[in-house]
């Protein structure tokens, strides 16, 4: 679980007491950061009253006993879920069992309480009266919430309806998270209506739902009016090619999506063929993820060379992983790197390839530029300098990687390129050459100090792989898993 809390409350418990004539009060210590408020209960014959710790904007309340919701009064439930009234940012319900009364307890909370801004109540069964409940509550706009969760929570059809009608007219929720529910085609259009009159969401799960392509083109329809909302999770329904058209479509009319999931939906090569299309023109989406769908290397293709036709793509990530490639494949790949040197393709191996070019593959890059500086009796600063043209130590990471692929000094991958960013970056977007000084005494690792290149054939472990002799080299389809995975080898294991 998230947390930005710098204060928290923990073990505040309420318990049975001897009978008292008055009622006993107890100031709550702040703790470390690392620790959340916990409140469990007995009914009580009096209930103590515990003062709220000093006010801090940035305090979780988590409540994870179930019977607490089913065994406790009402009234002791509301005065625990009011203990740090003012103080309490985030609330975390999930997998309680809450049922409608607790619902409505919740809710009769809410009504008092202006300080919360994220609630979890995932994983409580809520069913449709839970959904009305909720809706009902923040159709009105009262409530400072912007981060709900209500995964899991057996909403089906009919849940859509109210839920909806809520969202029409809510501004203040930005981030919803609708996953795994039973949602299906009925509420795919009813959500759609949603989303072409919404104006406050930004974020949206529909993950892990029943829709189809009906319920597909209905949310397709609704992204397309849609100037708000720039993240989409679809992934895991079954939206197949159909579904495909409609969000080519999207991609081609909607400026404001930046990341889209469609990730387990029986996408294959047809449907990869329509998002292309989309991909041509789209100049706002970064991270377009299709993993788990039944596309080829040819839709691969199709996808890739769609971005490289669009010089105003913003796109950052395909993710493919599941997609096998070819030799071929890179080339082409290399190219469209060359245009957008931003993009990050996620494939999962290149089919047929030599275990020698897959070690040159993960061959140290800084090793390659040192060794040209030595031939040219340069520092490896002075090699960077060089392609830098304001001749300063420093340079954005964009304008960066672009001219490490133009460069033909030292001729580097994709990846290997990136690692040599991973290297340089000072995460402010910008790359430091004096970086590289430090980097020439320790050894490269893609996963820092203390891991063991077993690139070289000096490394024992590469000896023992291989066998006895060096050129005994292992089936090219086990070499770069193998290569891959002994890349995390501690240097201890050497």
């Amino acid at each position: 679980m998230y947390r930005d809390p710098t204060f928290h409350l923990k073990e505040c418990q309420h318990t049975s007491k001897p009978t008292q004539t008055h009622e006993t009060e107890t100031e709550l210590v702040p703790q470390s950061s690392d620790k959340t408020l916990y409140c469990e209960a007995e009914p009580p014959p009096t209930v103590e009253k515990v003062k709220p710790a000093q006010e801090n904007s940035e305090t979780d309340l988590e409540i994870e006993d179930e019977k607490f919701f089913t065994t406790g009064p009402k009234e002791l439930y509301l005065e625990a879920c009011k203990l740090s009234n003012t103080a309490v940012t985030k609330l975390e319900l999930e997998d309680n069992c809450i049922m409608e009364e607790g619902v409505l307890s919740l809710v009769e909370m809410l009504q008092e309480n202006y300080y919360l801004q994220e609630m979890n109540i995932s994983n409580n069964h809520l069913g449709l009266e839970g959904a009305r409940i909720i809706s009902d509550f923040f159709e009105r706009n009262s409530s400072s919430i912007w981060n709900l969760e209500l995964s899991g929570n057996d909403f089906k059809e009919e849940s859509a309806a109210p839920l909806c009608q809520a969202l029409s007219t809510n501004y203040r929720i930005k981030k919803l998270d609708l996953s795994h529910n039973q949602f299906s085609d009925i509420g795919g259009e009813q959500l759609g209506q949603m989303l072409a009159i919404n104006v406050g969401l930004t974020s949206l799960d529909l993950s892990w739902n029943n829709f189809h392509t009906r319920g597909a083109v209905a949310l397709c329809n609704g992204l397309r009016g849609n100037v708000t909302l720039t993240k989409l999770d679809l992934s895991m329904n079954g939206l197949g090619n159909e579904g495909a058209v409609a969000l080519g479509e999207v991609l081609r009319l909607n400026s404001c999506l930046v990341y889209l999931d469609v990730g387990g939906n029986d996408i294959g090569n047809e449907g990869a063929s329509k998002i292309s299309k989309g991909l041509e023109s789209n100049e706002s989406l970064r991270v377009l993820k299709l993993f788990l769908n039944p596309i080829s290397m040819d839709g691969a293709i199709l996808l890739i060379l769609a971005i490289k036709r669009n010089p105003k793509s913003r796109m950052e990530e395909l993710d493919i992983s599941n997609v096998l490639v070819s030799e071929q494949f890179m080339k082409t790949l290399d190219g469209v790197y060359a245009v957008h040197p931003q993009l990050d393709v996620v494939f999962k191996a290149v089919q047929g390839l030599s275990a020698k070019k897959t070690i040159f593959l993960l061959t140290n890059p800084m090793k390659l530029i040192q060794n040209y500086a030595d031939q040219h009796k340069i520092t490896v600063m002075d090699f960077f300098k060089s392609l830098n043209p304001t001749g300063t130590m420093k340079m954005s990471v964009d304008e960066f990687q672009k001219v490490m692929t133009e460069q033909t000094k030292v001729p580097l991958n994709q990846y290997q390129i990136k690692e040599v960013i991973k290297k340089l970056d000072e995460k402010t977007g910008m790359v430091n050459f004096r970086s590289a000084q430090a980097l020439r005494r320790s050894p490269f690792s893609a996963r820092g100090p203390g891991w063991a290149n077993v690139s070289s054939p000096s490394c024992p472990i590469y000896t023992l792989l291989l066998g006895a002799s060096p050129t005994r080299l292992f089936p090219a389809c086990q070499g770069q898993a193998l290569l891959s995975t002994l890349l995390l080898i501690p240097n201890s294991l050497v």
